[in-house]
């Protein structure tokens, strides 16, 4: 199966199931204009997050790793007038162009983003002893999405959901002699969600636009 049909296959899903809108389309658009990395999630992975936190019930989501806002996009407008998303992003470029694409989306009083390392930001949020996230979508470094997952932990209740993107590094996390360091914190965070007490999880692998990777979901134990 060729990467031309997975993406035909994602267009005809994504036209069907999760056209774009003007606030989505100018999103990409104003990212790419910026020279952000063409690394966002697709559309329909972008709807499945919405999807899940509707599923959720979710009131407050926490991303981790910005980009361009689209991802953020979605999942904030799957919560409530009352809700809140707080993303996290390490580059203050980055950031800039997510707040303007959130707040050209309507989204801007229910969302925040912060800008600086996650693992610096991440203790500075608990302290503030925020209610806990019913959702955490992880998408940054995959070197710390261990400790990314170990924060998540610490934020989020019984019955919160956390999702890791890219897990699946075209098929590399598979081997265990990679000396890549992305597919080496990618091990250790499937390690270390498979043997935690508090979280079980399954991954999924994915094909399409993005080409062949996944994803891991991890709901916190009653």
């Amino acid at each position: 199966m060729s990467d031309q049909l997975w993406t035909a296959v994602d267009a005809y899903l994504t036209s069907e199931l999760a056209p774009a809108d003007e606030a989505l389309a100018a999103a990409e658009q104003d990212s790419a204009r910026a020279g952000l990395p063409p690394i966002a999630v697709a559309a329909n992975q972008g709807k499945f997050l919405h999807l899940l936190a509707r599923i959720q019930g979710a009131r407050r989501v926490l991303e981790i790793g910005t980009l361009g806002g689209y991802s953020a996009i979605w999942l904030a407008r799957a919560l409530p007038e009352d809700g809140r998303l707080i993303s996290l992003e390490f580059s203050p470029e980055h950031a800039e162009v997510a707040t303007r694409n959130l707040a050209r989306a309507g989204l801007d009083k229910i969302t925040q983003v912060r800008v600086g390392a996650a693992l610096d930001l991440l203790p500075v949020l608990a302290a503030e002893q925020p209610e806990p996230f019913d959702l955490v979508f992880i998408d940054a470094d995959k070197v710390n999405n261990a400790p990314y997952v170990e924060w998540a932990l610490k934020l989020t209740r019984p019955g919160s959901l956390i999702v890791v993107d890219n897990v699946v590094r075209g098929g590399q996390v598979a081997d265990p002699d990679s000396e890549d360091p992305s597919v080496l914190g990618t091990r250790a965070v499937v390690r270390l969600v498979a043997e935690h007490p508090r979280l079980e999880a399954t991954a999924l692998q994915t094909v399409g636009t993005k080409g062949y990777d996944g994803f891991l979901l991890a709901r916190v134990r009653d």
